[in-house]
């Protein structure tokens, strides 16, 4: 590799398709139409992608956030990390907006 020198350990690389979008695992299993949610993300996810031109962004299961609302799945991405935020989307009518945050720079 370019640039790197023989006892280099790290190495930093730039990734082909947007960050990835976590979803939390236990949210999506608590709510009746979890199934639904992650589902209607994805594709939304990919409709908006598609009109960017660029590859939709990898929706990624994770372990529990430490949020647990009540009646809704916590959603979050690389750049409302760095900003604080975390997204609660209660049901699959919500996710346009959250995949609209998500999305953003």
């Amino acid at each position: 590799m370019r640039g790197m020198s023989e006892n280099s350990s790290v190495v930093t690389i730039r990734p082909r398709r947007p960050a990835p979008i976590l979803v939390c695992k236990k949210c999506l299993k608590r709510l009746e139409d979890g199934r639904e949610i992650k589902r209607a993300l994805k594709s939304e996810l990919k409709r908006r992608s598609g009109t960017l031109g660029t590859k939709r962004s990898r929706v990624i299961l994770t372990g529990c956030l430490d949020i647990c609302p009540k009646r809704a799945v916590v959603v979050a991405s690389g750049a409302t990390l760095n900003r604080g935020e975390y997204l609660l989307v209660a049901d699959s009518s919500g996710v346009a907006a959250a995949a609209e945050i998500l999305m953003r720079p």
